[in-house]
C-alpha cells in the first residue's frame, strides 16, 4: 500500500534550493543565495521545525548574542528564517499546512499557511499556495529539499 503524504514527510530534510518567483513576471530571486542552508523536520506527533539560512553569515564582533550592533541584528534577521509549530495533512485533498507557534518573523506567529507539497522518493518540493510579500514584491516561494541522511 502506498504511503500517505504525512507518513512520507516524517523525518529531516536538507534544503537544496529556495527561489522566489514574482507574479509580475520579473526575474526570480534567491533570498538565501543560490546555495542556501536549511533543515526542515516533521515529527511523528505532528510538529514541524524549519530553519533556513544564507551561508557564511558574519559572527558578532562582541561574541555576545545580546550585545550585537544594530547592523549585526539587521544582518542576523535578514539572512535567517526560523519557525516551529504544528503541521496538518488532509490526505484526501492532498493539502499540507504549517501552523506557526514560534517564528523569528513575528507576523507569522499564530498563522496557518497552506503549502503545495510534492514528494518523489527522497525529494520534497514545497511551495506557497498563493502569493506572499517578499523583497517588496508579490511572489510564489518554491523550496526543494532532499531527505537528510545521517552518517
Amino acid at each position: 500500500m502506498a504511503k500517505g503524504i504525512r507518513e512520507q514527510l516524517i523525518g529531516a530534510w536538507k534544503l537544496v534550493s529556495y527561489e522566489e518567483k514574482p507574479v509580475d513576471g520579473s526575474p526570480s530571486f534567491y533570498p538565501m543565495t543560490e546555495q542556501p542552508m536549511g533543515i526542515i523536520m516533521y515529527t511523528p506527533d505532528g510538529y514541524i521545525s524549519a530553519q533556513l539560512s544564507q551561508p557564511n553569515r558574519k559572527p558578532f564582533a562582541s561574541g555576545d548574542w545580546f550585545k550585537g550592533t544594530a547592523d549585526e541584528y539587521k544582518q542576523e534577521a535578514s539572512t535567517y528564517i526560523a519557525y516551529t509549530g504544528e503541521f496538518h495533512v488532509d490526505e484526501e485533498a492532498g493539502k499540507l499546512t504549517h501552523s506557526m507557534f514560534i517564528s523569528l518573523f513575528p507576523n507569522w506567529i499564530g498563522q496557518t499557511q497552506p503549502r503545495v507539497v510534492k514528494i518523489d522518493g527522497d525529494d520534497l518540493s514545497l511551495s506557497t499556495e498563493s502569493p506572499i510579500e517578499s523583497g517588496g514584491k508579490k511572489v510564489n516561494s518554491h523550496l526543494r529539499w532532499k531527505r537528510a541522511k545521517t552518517n
